[in-house]
């Protein structure tokens, strides 16, 4: 049998139940945490040996700073700011009740909304933030879908 084969493979016997976070890399801890602080993520546990923390919000969402970054020429991200776009993760969307008051506060904050708002689909308003490594980070409010 082939790895990842769909005509010899069988589907997993479990589903995934929840989502639990999405680590992120980062060039300064210390910088990252402030930034992520500010967004509302508090960190719960540092992970010296892995290099790594996690943080959550009120509302219990979840994300692991990954303090192991290389700098890169001018922040730009491989994964989104390159011409040849390599397969990876490219950024995490969180769900806000307001999009319009986050956008209001970071414009006061001078975080620079990157894209949006515009509507995505659907079911969806989001606008686009990228953090000091050139993360991206999505944020979208959820909109009622007409029948």
């Amino acid at each position: 049998m082939q790895l990842n084969d769909p005509t010899t493979s069988q589907d997993c016997p479990v589903t995934a139940t929840g989502y639990d976070h999405v680590g992120i890399r980062v060039t300064d801890r210390r910088r990252s945490l402030r930034f992520y602080e500010r967004l509302g993520f508090r960190q719960t546990h540092h992970f010296p040996g892995a290099e790594a923390n996690e943080m959550v919000t009120e509302a219990g969402v979840r994300i692991n700073l990954i303090f192991n970054g290389a700098h890169r020429p001018g922040g730009r991200n491989v994964l989104l700011d390159e011409p040849v776009k390599l397969p990876g993760m490219t950024h995490p969307a969180f769900l806000v009740e307001d999009l319009a008051a986050l956008q209001s506060w970071l414009e006061q904050e001078s975080i620079v909304i990157t894209e949006g708002p515009k509507r995505i689909g659907p079911r969806r308003v989001a606008l686009f933030i990228r953090d000091p490594d050139g993360n991206v980070l999505e944020f979208n409010q959820l909109i009622p879908e007409r029948d």
